[in-house]
């Protein structure tokens, strides 16, 4: 069975385009304004959602805000004619997983796809997943950290990556090494991405002495934990 895209774009000569080569490998639910497109996201199950910005109504943040109050793992994808770096952090704030600038390459796109539905996919393991770190708890499962009873709601890549800072902590990261594992690529965009999430992440935890992410100088990161 295909997977279902969730597939927002009111330019409808782009929107053709891009779903006619999407459709040959997903099925695609096309709209060209985020009101129509969140009604069909509460009524119906979507694997993965492909928003523009710029949209009538309600647009492409305020779609993915919305979206993401009601389902924190469905991966989000926004594609936009806007390039500034503000731009690009506010929409990975919102807690979507990537950002194309137009035009982009379908090859591309389907590509980034294929990652974070495989990433979304997978089975989930049965076993307890949970870890201490600090006087927090997290749940990689349910992308999540808990903290007297509070529960901070993190997107599926922020749980990856502190995933990876936890099962390598007290230990460098090399820059290219986090992009490769969470991204599958050493990219310059993709490495903007990554200081977003660990911005994020570094807030979080601001109030515990008992962790800290270290920038190393033109090497990487260090996640410190006081045992």
């Amino acid at each position: 069975m295909k997977k279902r895209l969730l597939y927002v774009e009111d330019d409808n000569t782009l929107a053709f385009l891009t779903a006619d080569n999407l459709e040959q490998y997903y099925e695609v639910v096309h709209f060209t304004n985020g009101k129509d497109a969140f009604e069909a996201f509460k009524s119906e199950d979507f694997d993965l959602c492909v928003l523009d910005v710029m949209l009538p109504e309600m647009d492409g943040f305020e779609l993915a805000a919305a979206i993401r109050e009601r389902n924190v793992a469905v991966p989000i994808i926004f594609l936009s004619a806007k390039t500034l770096k503000e731009d690009r952090i506010k929409g990975l704030k919102l807690g979507a997983d990537d950002y194309l600038v137009k035009p982009y390459s379908i090859e591309e796109l389907i590509l980034k796809i294929e990652v974070f539905l495989q990433r979304s996919q997978k089975t989930p393991v049965v076993k307890d997943t949970s870890c201490t770190i600090g006087s927090f708890t997290f749940d990689p499962d349910n992308y999540a950290l808990i903290k007297y009873g509070e529960t901070t709601q993190l997107t599926e890549r922020e749980s990856a990556l502190l995933k990876l800072f936890i099962d390598n902590k007290n230990t460098i990261l090399k820059r290219e090494k986090i992009l490769t594992a969470l991204w599958g690529t050493d990219d310059y965009f993709m490495g903007r991405s990554m200081d977003v999430f660990i911005s994020r992440l570094r807030k979080i935890f601001k109030d515990d002495d008992a962790i800290r992410i270290e920038n190393i100088p033109r090497i990487g990161f260090k996640l410190v934990v006081k045992e």
